[in-house]
Protein backbone atom coordinates (compact mmCIF):
# COMPACT_ATOMS: atom_id res chain seq x y z
CA UNK A 1 0.00 0.00 0.00
CA UNK A 2 1.53 3.31 -1.13
CA UNK A 3 0.78 6.42 0.94
CA UNK A 4 1.36 10.02 -0.18
CA UNK A 5 2.45 13.06 1.79
CA UNK A 6 3.28 16.68 0.91
CA UNK A 7 6.34 18.38 2.38
CA UNK A 8 7.62 21.84 1.41
CA UNK A 9 5.22 21.89 -1.55
CA UNK A 10 6.62 18.62 -2.90
CA UNK A 11 4.77 15.32 -3.18
CA UNK A 12 6.37 12.17 -1.76
CA UNK A 13 5.20 8.58 -1.72
CA UNK A 14 6.11 5.76 0.63
CA UNK A 15 5.51 2.06 0.95
CA UNK A 16 6.38 -0.02 3.97
CA UNK A 17 8.85 -2.82 3.60
CA UNK A 18 8.18 -5.57 4.46
CA UNK A 19 4.88 -4.94 2.73
CA UNK A 20 1.68 -5.23 4.72
CA UNK A 21 -1.96 -5.80 3.80
CA UNK A 22 -3.04 -3.55 6.68
CA UNK A 23 -4.05 -0.30 4.98
CA UNK A 24 -3.88 1.65 8.25
CA UNK A 25 -0.13 1.07 8.62
CA UNK A 26 2.03 3.65 6.90
CA UNK A 27 5.74 4.39 6.74
CA UNK A 28 5.68 7.31 9.18
CA UNK A 29 3.91 8.57 12.29
CA UNK A 30 3.28 11.92 13.97
CA UNK A 31 6.65 11.72 15.71
CA UNK A 32 8.41 11.69 12.33
CA UNK A 33 6.42 14.75 11.25
CA UNK A 34 7.34 16.49 14.50
CA UNK A 35 11.02 15.82 13.78
CA UNK A 36 10.67 17.52 10.39
CA UNK A 37 9.12 20.59 12.03
CA UNK A 38 11.93 20.76 14.59
CA UNK A 39 14.68 20.26 12.02
CA UNK A 40 13.31 23.18 10.00
CA UNK A 41 14.21 25.45 12.92
CA UNK A 42 17.86 24.36 13.03
CA UNK A 43 20.78 25.68 11.04
CA UNK A 44 22.04 22.55 9.30
CA UNK A 45 24.46 24.28 6.94
CA UNK A 46 27.75 22.35 6.98
CA UNK A 47 26.34 20.04 9.69
CA UNK A 48 26.48 16.24 9.62
CA UNK A 49 23.14 14.58 10.25
CA UNK A 50 22.68 11.01 11.51
CA UNK A 51 19.34 9.16 11.41
CA UNK A 52 18.75 6.18 13.71
CA UNK A 53 15.87 3.67 13.86
CA UNK A 54 14.28 4.89 10.62
CA UNK A 55 12.62 1.53 9.92
CA UNK A 56 10.90 2.46 6.65
CA UNK A 57 13.13 5.21 5.31
CA UNK A 58 10.70 8.10 5.77
CA UNK A 59 13.13 10.53 7.42
CA UNK A 60 15.99 9.36 5.23
CA UNK A 61 14.01 10.41 2.15
CA UNK A 62 12.53 13.61 3.57
CA UNK A 63 15.88 14.85 4.89
CA UNK A 64 17.87 13.67 1.88
CA UNK A 65 18.89 17.25 1.03
CA UNK A 66 21.13 17.25 4.14
CA UNK A 67 23.02 14.14 2.96
CA UNK A 68 22.31 12.21 6.14
CA UNK A 69 24.07 9.10 7.35
CA UNK A 70 21.55 6.31 7.99
CA UNK A 71 22.49 4.06 10.90
CA UNK A 72 21.11 0.60 10.21
CA UNK A 73 20.13 -2.14 12.65
CA UNK A 74 17.88 -4.27 10.38
CA UNK A 75 18.43 -5.77 6.95
CA UNK A 76 14.78 -5.00 6.18
CA UNK A 77 15.43 -1.38 7.21
CA UNK A 78 18.14 -0.94 4.60
CA UNK A 79 15.87 -2.50 1.96
CA UNK A 80 13.03 -0.17 2.98
CA UNK A 81 15.28 2.89 2.63
CA UNK A 82 16.47 1.79 -0.80
CA UNK A 83 12.91 0.97 -1.89
CA UNK A 84 11.55 4.37 -0.89
CA UNK A 85 14.51 6.21 -2.41
CA UNK A 86 13.66 4.50 -5.71
CA UNK A 87 9.94 5.18 -5.26
CA UNK A 88 10.75 8.91 -5.05
CA UNK A 89 13.23 8.84 -7.94
CA UNK A 90 16.21 9.46 -5.68
CA UNK A 91 19.63 8.07 -6.50
CA UNK A 92 20.83 5.05 -4.52
CA UNK A 93 24.33 6.53 -4.81
CA UNK A 94 23.30 9.10 -2.20
CA UNK A 95 22.51 6.48 0.44
CA UNK A 96 25.18 6.65 3.15
CA UNK A 97 25.01 3.68 5.51
CA UNK A 98 26.60 2.78 8.84
CA UNK A 99 25.70 -0.12 11.14
CA UNK A 100 24.64 0.06 14.76
CA UNK A 101 28.01 -0.90 16.31
CA UNK A 102 30.14 1.34 14.08
CA UNK A 103 31.55 4.57 15.49
CA UNK A 104 34.15 5.68 12.93
CA UNK A 105 32.27 8.82 11.88
CA UNK A 106 31.07 12.07 13.47
CA UNK A 107 27.67 13.76 13.49
CA UNK A 108 26.40 17.13 14.68
CA UNK A 109 22.70 16.31 14.85
CA UNK A 110 21.35 12.83 15.66
CA UNK A 111 17.71 11.98 14.97
CA UNK A 112 16.46 8.89 16.77
CA UNK A 113 13.03 7.28 16.67
CA UNK A 114 12.71 5.76 20.14
CA UNK A 115 12.57 1.95 19.99
CA UNK A 116 10.31 -0.12 22.22
CA UNK A 117 13.34 -1.86 23.74
CA UNK A 118 14.99 0.35 26.35
CA UNK A 119 18.12 -1.80 26.04
CA UNK A 120 18.32 -0.84 22.37
CA UNK A 121 17.64 2.80 23.28
CA UNK A 122 20.61 2.69 25.65
CA UNK A 123 22.85 1.11 23.02
CA UNK A 124 21.90 3.83 20.52
CA UNK A 125 22.56 6.63 23.02
CA UNK A 126 25.94 5.19 23.96
CA UNK A 127 26.92 4.92 20.30
CA UNK A 128 25.63 8.43 19.57
CA UNK A 129 27.55 9.87 22.53
CA UNK A 130 30.75 8.49 20.98
CA UNK A 131 30.26 10.17 17.59
CA UNK A 132 28.41 13.39 18.51
CA UNK A 133 30.51 16.53 18.11
CA UNK A 134 30.90 19.10 20.88
CA UNK A 135 27.78 21.26 20.92
CA UNK A 136 25.78 18.63 19.03
CA UNK A 137 22.27 17.55 19.96
CA UNK A 138 20.04 14.51 19.78
CA UNK A 139 16.38 14.69 18.72
CA UNK A 140 14.41 11.70 19.97
CA UNK A 141 10.81 11.21 18.81
CA UNK A 142 8.20 9.03 20.47
CA UNK A 143 4.44 8.51 20.68
CA UNK A 144 3.15 9.46 24.13
CA UNK A 145 1.14 6.22 24.51
CA UNK A 146 4.30 4.12 24.35
CA UNK A 147 6.54 6.34 26.49
CA UNK A 148 8.17 5.01 29.65
CA UNK A 149 9.90 7.14 32.34
CA UNK A 150 12.85 4.73 32.08
CA UNK A 151 13.76 6.52 28.85
CA UNK A 152 14.49 9.70 30.81
CA UNK A 153 16.64 7.80 33.32
CA UNK A 154 18.68 6.29 30.48
CA UNK A 155 19.04 9.62 28.68
CA UNK A 156 20.27 11.31 31.86
CA UNK A 157 23.11 8.78 32.10
CA UNK A 158 24.55 10.02 28.81
CA UNK A 159 23.53 13.70 28.55
CA UNK A 160 23.62 16.74 30.84
CA UNK A 161 20.47 18.35 29.43
CA UNK A 162 17.33 16.28 28.84
CA UNK A 163 14.20 18.22 27.87
CA UNK A 164 10.82 17.32 26.41
CA UNK A 165 8.75 19.39 24.01
CA UNK A 166 5.02 20.00 24.05
CA UNK A 167 2.83 17.35 22.42
CA UNK A 168 2.03 17.27 18.70
CA UNK A 169 -0.62 14.81 17.52
CA UNK A 170 0.05 12.57 20.54
CA UNK A 171 3.80 12.62 19.98
CA UNK A 172 6.67 14.40 21.70
CA UNK A 173 10.36 15.05 21.21
CA UNK A 174 13.13 14.62 23.74
CA UNK A 175 16.08 16.97 23.14
CA UNK A 176 19.44 15.83 24.50
CA UNK A 177 22.54 18.01 24.79
CA UNK A 178 25.89 17.91 26.58
CA UNK A 179 27.46 14.45 26.32
CA UNK A 180 28.70 12.93 29.56
CA UNK A 181 31.71 10.65 29.65
CA UNK A 182 29.55 7.66 30.53
CA UNK A 183 29.90 4.15 29.19
CA UNK A 184 28.50 0.72 30.04
CA UNK A 185 29.19 -2.74 28.71
CA UNK A 186 26.93 -3.25 25.70
CA UNK A 187 27.04 -7.04 26.09
CA UNK A 188 24.85 -9.00 28.51
CA UNK A 189 25.32 -12.60 29.64
CA UNK A 190 22.28 -14.89 29.91
CA UNK A 191 22.61 -18.22 31.71
CA UNK A 192 20.65 -21.31 30.72
CA UNK A 193 21.12 -25.06 30.99
CA UNK A 194 24.66 -24.77 32.46
CA UNK A 195 25.80 -22.53 29.55
CA UNK A 196 26.30 -18.78 29.29
CA UNK A 197 25.15 -16.89 26.19
CA UNK A 198 26.34 -13.39 25.33
CA UNK A 199 24.29 -10.83 23.45
CA UNK A 200 24.31 -7.13 22.71
CA UNK A 201 21.79 -4.83 24.33
CA UNK A 202 18.60 -4.70 22.29
CA UNK A 203 18.60 -8.29 21.07
CA UNK A 204 15.31 -10.15 21.62
CA UNK A 205 14.62 -11.48 25.12
CA UNK A 206 17.26 -9.44 26.88
CA UNK A 207 16.77 -10.71 30.45
CA UNK A 208 16.56 -14.48 29.93
CA UNK A 209 16.54 -17.11 27.21
CA UNK A 210 13.05 -16.87 25.72
CA UNK A 211 10.63 -19.32 27.36
CA UNK A 212 9.29 -20.57 24.03
CA UNK A 213 12.84 -21.36 22.94
CA UNK A 214 13.49 -23.18 26.22
CA UNK A 215 10.34 -25.27 25.76
CA UNK A 216 11.30 -26.25 22.22
CA UNK A 217 14.86 -27.23 23.09
CA UNK A 218 13.67 -29.32 26.04
CA UNK A 219 11.43 -31.52 23.84
CA UNK A 220 12.84 -31.35 20.30
CA UNK A 221 15.11 -34.05 18.86
CA UNK A 222 17.28 -33.78 15.75
CA UNK A 223 17.12 -36.82 13.48
CA UNK A 224 20.40 -38.55 12.48
CA UNK A 225 19.87 -37.70 8.79
CA UNK A 226 19.55 -33.96 9.46
CA UNK A 227 23.03 -32.63 8.69
CA UNK A 228 22.37 -29.24 7.03
CA UNK A 229 20.30 -27.09 9.38
CA UNK A 230 18.99 -23.52 9.47
CA UNK A 231 18.19 -21.57 12.62
CA UNK A 232 15.73 -18.99 11.27
CA UNK A 233 15.39 -15.73 13.25
CA UNK A 234 18.39 -16.94 15.21
CA UNK A 235 18.76 -14.18 17.81
CA UNK A 236 21.83 -14.78 19.99
CA UNK A 237 22.31 -18.26 18.49
CA UNK A 238 21.14 -20.29 21.48
CA UNK A 239 19.13 -22.75 19.33
CA UNK A 240 21.95 -23.20 16.82
CA UNK A 241 24.60 -23.72 19.50
CA UNK A 242 22.52 -26.10 21.61
CA UNK A 243 21.63 -28.30 18.64
CA UNK A 244 25.16 -28.30 17.26
CA UNK A 245 26.69 -29.10 20.65
CA UNK A 246 24.35 -32.06 21.15
CA UNK A 247 24.04 -33.51 17.62
CA UNK A 248 26.20 -34.56 14.68
CA UNK A 249 25.43 -31.56 12.42
CA UNK A 250 27.71 -30.76 9.47
CA UNK A 251 26.61 -27.18 8.82
CA UNK A 252 24.44 -24.80 10.81
CA UNK A 253 23.13 -21.65 9.11
CA UNK A 254 21.91 -18.73 11.22
CA UNK A 255 19.74 -15.97 9.72
CA UNK A 256 18.42 -12.88 11.44
CA UNK A 257 17.09 -9.49 10.33
CA UNK A 258 18.91 -7.83 13.25
CA UNK A 259 22.57 -6.84 12.87
CA UNK A 260 23.01 -6.96 16.66
CA UNK A 261 21.52 -10.46 16.78
CA UNK A 262 23.91 -11.75 14.13
CA UNK A 263 26.88 -10.14 15.88
CA UNK A 264 25.68 -11.66 19.18
CA UNK A 265 25.45 -15.14 17.68
CA UNK A 266 29.05 -14.82 16.50
CA UNK A 267 30.06 -14.41 20.16
CA UNK A 268 28.45 -17.75 21.04
CA UNK A 269 28.91 -19.86 17.91
CA UNK A 270 32.61 -19.92 17.19
CA UNK A 271 33.44 -23.09 15.19
CA UNK A 272 33.61 -23.62 11.44
CA UNK A 273 30.23 -25.38 11.42
CA UNK A 274 28.38 -22.05 11.58
CA UNK A 275 27.45 -19.75 8.69
CA UNK A 276 25.96 -16.33 9.51
CA UNK A 277 23.49 -14.40 7.35
CA UNK A 278 22.36 -10.84 8.07
CA UNK A 279 19.13 -10.93 6.08
CA UNK A 280 15.36 -10.67 6.50
CA UNK A 281 14.83 -13.61 4.11
CA UNK A 282 16.36 -16.80 2.78
CA UNK A 283 17.62 -15.52 -0.58
CA UNK A 284 21.25 -16.36 0.25
CA UNK A 285 20.47 -20.09 0.55
CA UNK A 286 20.02 -22.52 -2.34
CA UNK A 287 16.64 -24.10 -3.01
CA UNK A 288 16.19 -27.69 -1.74
CA UNK A 289 19.44 -27.48 0.29
CA UNK A 290 18.28 -27.89 3.90
CA UNK A 291 17.47 -31.01 5.92
CA UNK A 292 15.95 -29.10 8.80
CA UNK A 293 14.76 -25.56 9.51
CA UNK A 294 14.06 -24.70 13.14
CA UNK A 295 12.67 -21.40 14.35
CA UNK A 296 11.15 -19.31 17.08
CA UNK A 297 9.81 -16.76 14.55
CA UNK A 298 9.21 -13.10 15.39
CA UNK A 299 5.83 -11.44 15.63
CA UNK A 300 6.74 -8.30 17.62
CA UNK A 301 7.96 -5.31 15.59
CA UNK A 302 8.53 -2.52 18.09
CA UNK A 303 5.01 -1.64 19.24
CA UNK A 304 3.24 -3.66 16.54
CA UNK A 305 2.20 -7.31 16.54
CA UNK A 306 2.34 -8.59 12.95
CA UNK A 307 2.52 -12.21 11.74
CA UNK A 308 2.69 -11.29 8.03
CA UNK A 309 6.50 -11.34 8.06
CA UNK A 310 6.54 -14.80 9.64
CA UNK A 311 4.04 -16.19 7.14
CA UNK A 312 6.18 -14.94 4.26
CA UNK A 313 9.20 -16.65 5.83
CA UNK A 314 7.24 -19.92 6.05
CA UNK A 315 6.70 -19.91 2.28
CA UNK A 316 10.42 -19.30 1.73
CA UNK A 317 11.28 -22.20 4.04
CA UNK A 318 9.26 -24.54 1.84
CA UNK A 319 11.44 -23.65 -1.16
CA UNK A 320 14.71 -24.26 0.73
CA UNK A 321 13.87 -27.66 2.26
CA UNK A 322 14.96 -30.89 0.63
CA UNK A 323 12.24 -33.32 -0.47
CA UNK A 324 12.33 -35.15 2.87
CA UNK A 325 13.20 -32.07 4.94
CA UNK A 326 11.17 -30.74 7.84
CA UNK A 327 10.34 -27.40 9.37
CA UNK A 328 9.93 -27.19 13.15
CA UNK A 329 8.83 -24.02 14.93
CA UNK A 330 7.54 -22.92 18.29
CA UNK A 331 4.88 -20.22 18.70
CA UNK A 332 2.42 -18.71 21.13
CA UNK A 333 -0.91 -20.52 20.93
CA UNK A 334 -2.93 -17.41 20.15
CA UNK A 335 -1.08 -16.77 16.87
CA UNK A 336 -2.90 -19.67 15.16
CA UNK A 337 -0.08 -20.47 12.73
CA UNK A 338 -1.77 -23.79 11.96
CA UNK A 339 -4.13 -22.19 9.44
CA UNK A 340 -1.23 -20.82 7.40
CA UNK A 341 1.16 -23.76 7.75
CA UNK A 342 -1.51 -26.28 6.76
CA UNK A 343 -2.03 -24.45 3.46
CA UNK A 344 1.70 -24.41 2.67
CA UNK A 345 2.80 -27.90 3.67
CA UNK A 346 1.46 -31.35 2.84
CA UNK A 347 1.75 -32.53 6.42
CA UNK A 348 1.53 -30.22 9.46
CA UNK A 349 1.06 -31.41 13.01
CA UNK A 350 1.48 -30.17 16.57
CA UNK A 351 4.15 -32.34 18.20
CA UNK A 352 4.21 -30.70 21.66
CA UNK A 353 2.09 -28.26 23.60
CA UNK A 354 2.02 -26.59 27.01
CA UNK A 355 0.03 -23.80 28.67
CA UNK A 356 1.43 -21.03 26.41
CA UNK A 357 3.22 -22.53 23.43
CA UNK A 358 2.89 -25.18 20.76
CA UNK A 359 5.50 -26.77 18.52
CA UNK A 360 4.66 -27.47 14.89
CA UNK A 361 6.33 -29.95 12.57
CA UNK A 362 5.85 -29.41 8.83
CA UNK A 363 6.86 -31.60 5.90
CA UNK A 364 6.37 -31.51 2.12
Amino acid sequence: MIHHIEYKQEQFQFERYPRTSNRSLQAWNAGDQYVLQYIEGLDLKDKDLGIYQDRFGFLSVMLKAYNPRMIIEYSSQEKAIRHNFALNNLSADDIKIAYSLEDDYTIDIAVLKMPKSMDLFQLYLQQISKVLTSGGEVVVSFMTKSFTPQAIEIAQKYFENVEQTLAFKKSRLMILKGCKNYEEDLIKTLNWNTDAYKQYLGVFSGNHIDYATQFMLEVFKVQPSEKIVLDLASGNGVIAKYLTDNNDIDQMHLIDDSFLAVESSKLNCTTDQYSFHFNDGLSQLENHSLDLVISNPPFHFDNENNIEVSIDLFSQVKEKLKAQGRFVLVANKHLNYWTHLDKLFDNTEVIAIDDKFEIYECRH
